[in-house]
């Protein structure tokens, strides 16, 4: 199979520059051209693909080397692309940066080598003339396998500035294809961890998106950007599966008697009653495989989420069905398994507390064994109190917010049996959070980390498995296929 999908890398030489604005202006920019435009963003982020997302209308993805691997990056950018008309790839951090000792691991000039792609670099000129043809010169030349193809000027100051900087960069033999005014219209509000999701403010994120498509209009020469990306490489091999994925994995073990904490006392716990669906009767007995429905936690307090994971349970055999804990008092009819993953609930904490049912249901669901992976927001939600609101009580452990920043990549083991993985399966994650559990670990810890320094995280009880550690399920197809197992036996 050969992939010829036109494509573009933003890239920029360091945070700041106004990579996002320039990408998710030129995905919507081209959108609105009647393209379908595939939106990527490299690195494990999952604030900047909702962007992308609402400009074209399509799933956001991520490309990201460490926790997938290099050889899942073009197979899971065919995926995404297929069918697309032009595919816009926004970088991490500057050009070079990567995961921290490990060369060029995880950079946006990695992922454009794998792709074969172009480079467009976006400059913050706002204090500089001459000397931005030095700073692209270096960067242009640092990686002669990185096609440095263009610049994009941000943040000009005056049109006297523009003709400087033009000037300058007629001698490095790097073309400029776009030039961008100051605008504080497309600024987006930010906060601990980044830019405000675009669930937390789809009105006003519509606007912003609007006015970053603009603004590229204006200021951009699209027709030499989308010649660029014609002539990107082209790629061989097949796009990623959810189904052959699963397929090839591992076969799930046996079930195997629950490591971990003690189950509950059932004089204090509520037993949870087997959940009646259109297929219950079939589960067992008759010899069919029903599809257990699998809930996965939504909304805006839950917005962190990679779209393969959705995809490989439903490959495994899954119904998915989404749920927002802001809103819903009770779980979907029928749910046999829960998925929380990343998000905000620090931040929405008094509203999730104020929704004692579906806490109870939560912790109801997890206290009669059900599966239930959980990660960073989702162990926050477990826990008894967020900064002294009560959450759904399922882990003793306490959760409050730190002036300290966790961040960075990790390599883990699966250090006890649990619903996602067999002790000894290793695993490649990101932690990216200021909240702290107390304790850190439980009794049957989820994960040894060796980095930054040796400890062991999270926490393996009954069915619960849940940990700060993120981790992309394509780099580890059987952990899907067994938690839809799991989900169908419990």
């Amino acid at each position: 199979m050969v992939i010829s999908v036109p494509r573009l890398v933003i890239a920029a030489p360091s945070s700041g520059s106004g990579k996002t604005t320039v990408a998710t202006g030129l995905m919507a920019a081209f959108a609105s051209r009647g393209l379908a435009v595939s939106p990527h963003k490299v690195g494990p982020d999952y604030i900047d693909p909702g962007y992308h997302a609402l400009a074209t209308g399509r799933v956001g993805r991520n490309l990201d080397a460490y926790l997938c691997g290099t050889e899942l990056i073009a197979p899971l950018f065919a995926h995404g692309a297929h069918g697309c008309d032009l595919a816009v790839v926004e970088g991490v951090m500057g050009l070079y940066d990567g995961a921290a000792g490990e060369g060029d691991l995880a950079s946006t000039a990695q992922v454009a080598k794998l792709l074969r792609a172009p480079v467009v670099l976006v400059v913050d000129a706002s204090s500089q003339s001459r000397s931005v043809a030095a700073l692209v010169h270096g960067f242009a030349s640092w990686d002669p396998e990185v096609r440095v193809s263009g610049v994009i000027l941000n943040k000009v100051g005056s049109s006297r500035h523009e003709e400087m900087l033009r000037e300058a960069l007629d001698e490095s033999g790097v073309p400029v294809l776009g030039c961008l005014r100051r605008a504080a219209q497309v600024d987006t509000p930010a906060r601990h961890l980044g830019l405000v999701p675009v669930a937390e403010r789809r009105s006003d994120a519509v606007d912003a998106v609007g006015a970053m498509a603009e603004q590229v209009r204006r200021g951009c020469d699209l027709d030499a950007l989308y010649a660029l990306a014609r002539g990107a490489g082209e790629l061989s091999g097949a796009a990623w599966d959810a189904a052959a994925a699963v397929v090839s994995s591992p076969p799930p073990p046996l079930p195997v008697p629950t490591l971990g904490a003690a189950p509950p006392d059932p004089r204090h716990r509520p037993e949870r009653p087997r959940p009646q669906t259109p297929d219950g009767p079939k589960d067992r007995g008759s010899g069919l495989r029903a599809a257990p429905r699998i809930a996965v936690a939504g909304g805006a307090a839950f917005t962190f989420s990679y779209a393969e994971h959705a995809e490989l349970l439903t490959a495994a055999g899954a119904e998915v069905v989404t749920f927002d804990p802001l809103r819903d008092e009770q779980l979907p009819d029928g749910t046999r398994g829960l998925v929380i993953g990343g998000g905000f609930p620090e931040v929405y904490a008094p509203e999730l507390s104020a929704n004692e049912p579906l806490r109870k249901a939560v912790a109801e669901l997890a206290f009669g064994g059900a599966p239930v992976a959980a990660e960073c927001a989702g162990l926050l939600y477990l826990s008894r109190d967020i900064d002294g609101q009560p959450m759904c009580g399922v882990l003793d452990v306490s959760a409050r917010m730190s002036e300290r920043l966790t961040l960075g990549y990790r390599d883990a083991v699966a250090v006890s049996d649990s619903t996602l993985a067999v002790a000894g399966t290793r695993m490649r994650g990101h932690e990216f959070h200021r909240t702290v559990v107390e304790p850190g670990a439980g009794a049957a810890p989820a994960w040894g980390v060796s980095a930054p320094e040796r400890r062991v995280e999270g926490f393996v009880q009954q069915g619960v498995h849940a940990s700060y550690l993120h981790t992309h399920w394509a780099s580890q197809p059987g952990v899907a296929r067994r938690f839809v197992e799991r989900c169908r036996t419990s």
